[in-house]
């Protein structure tokens, strides 16, 4: 007998996939190169359909390549006491008509290092300019949930805490995370090479975030403290509960337990069931099972936040502990607390046995996710040359 796992009375923490279109040319992410067809993304009735939430996260591909995402933030204003998109910056347009409408929402913009790394990284001609400016724009209008999200790699750390200072004097957000390798990508590939490297700017940036005054900030510095923990291949410093309060929802209504998984594992579709159908369903309960078991130990905000949330002692304790050495010291934190960070630089362990850790698969042939129509689309075609004719069709309107 499946238990009872109803939503009635629970809000949940959701991200909603609008599209897999995206006209970024991102070095650490596939995904451009397997874009959805328009014609076969979520729809706003079945966006109707999703349960309340405490939190939900809009994201794509670009989310903004969907004409009416406004009509999308519209019917999820309804449903979640808060809403952040996570987008490339491109559509700087659509981005400040949506925040006229709804000042409150929460809006990350991508950069991925100053300008020339940016630039390099992300594929985007002129992209970290799009996207300062677009920012510096919702913040001369008043928003207040802006800021910055950067995917840390070997050819980046070094701008990490550069591109922090320039957020914090902006008074902005600052989000990070490290490269992953799952079907969402499209990328099994990912690995940071110099890990000490990477992690000494994770280990500045800490400090740094140690060294402010606001608590937001402490529990990001557990955030990049687990980062830490995370490139050098070792177990999650919480456990993961994806698909029991947190769920992930694909551009063809899919219902997954997040977006770290090796190929797509599927709850229900929202398409042709009703929320507490899917959620309560035996292939749900398949999905939770395989969750329990799950060794990709991911260390993304999507499945963290709610785990620092659910035991929250665990990042108070060690930020008291960090806070209280910041009294004595400017440099109250150091990523050699972490026993494998110690093995590794006394020749305990080689590198070779932590990328075998890891989940880089050099001959893994990767899940795309998307349906047979989609797939079928790519036959006469690239997905950039579908996503740059479907921009140039939208301009041209």
């Amino acid at each position: 007998m499946v238990k009872d796992k109803t939503t009635i009375g629970k809000k949940l923490n959701g991200t909603v996939i609008v599209t897999y279109r995206c006209n970024a040319r991102c070095s650490m992410c596939n995904r451009y190169k397997a874009p959805s067809r328009a014609e076969e993304e979520i729809s706003i009735e079945t966006i109707k359909k999703l349960p309340r939430m405490y939190f939900t996260n809009i994201t794509g591909g670009e989310p903004f390549i969907r004409t009416d995402l406004k009509d999308i933030v519209r019917e999820l204003y309804k449903k979640s006491d808060r809403i952040v998109i996570s987008t490339n910056g491109f559509f700087t347009d659509r981005i400040v008509d949506l925040c006229k409408e709804y000042p409150e929402i929460g809006i990350r913009i991508s950069i991925e290092g100053l300008e020339q790394t940016n630039n390099e990284i992300r594929g985007l001609q002129n992209g970290y300019q799009r996207g300062y400016q677009t920012l510096k724009m919702l913040r001369e209008m008043g928003m207040k949930d802006v800021g910055f999200g950067m995917t840390v790699q070997d050819k980046n750390a070094p701008d990490l805490v550069p591109l922090y200072r320039i957020s914090n004097e902006m008074g902005m957000e600052f989000a990070t995370a490290s490269l992953h390798n799952s079907f969402y990508f499209v990328e099994a590939k990912n690995i940071i090479h110099d890990r000490p490297m990477v992690a000494k700017n994770f280990e500045n940036l800490i400090n740094e975030l140690l060294r402010s005054n606001s608590p937001k900030k402490w529990f990001r510095a557990y955030f990049n403290h687990g980062l830490i923990n995370y490139i050098y291949s070792q177990k999650r410093l919480l456990p993961c509960d994806m698909s029991f309060d947190t769920f992930f929802i694909d551009p063809y209504g899919d219902v997954m337990p997040c977006n770290g998984t090796k190929d797509k594992e599927v709850m229900g579709n929202l398409n042709t069931q009703t929320w507490d159908e899917l959620w309560n369903s035996p292939e749900a309960e398949k999905v939770r099972k395989k969750v329990r078991c799950c060794d990709r130990d991911c260390w993304m905000i999507g499945s963290v936040s709610p785990a620092m949330h659910k035991y929250i002692w665990i990042p108070i304790w060690w930020v008291l502990r960090h806070k209280f050495k910041a009294l004595f010291t400017k440099h109250p934190y150091s990523m050699y607390e972490l026993k494998i960070c110690r093995d590794y630089r006394d020749g305990k362990v080689t590198k070779e046995q932590l990328d075998q850790c890891s989940t880089c698969d050099l001959n893994a042939e990767v899940n795309d996710g998307l349906s047979e129509a989609s797939k079928a689309q790519l036959k006469g075609k690239t997905g950039e040359e579908i996503v740059d004719a479907d921009i140039a069709a939208q301009i041209k309107e």
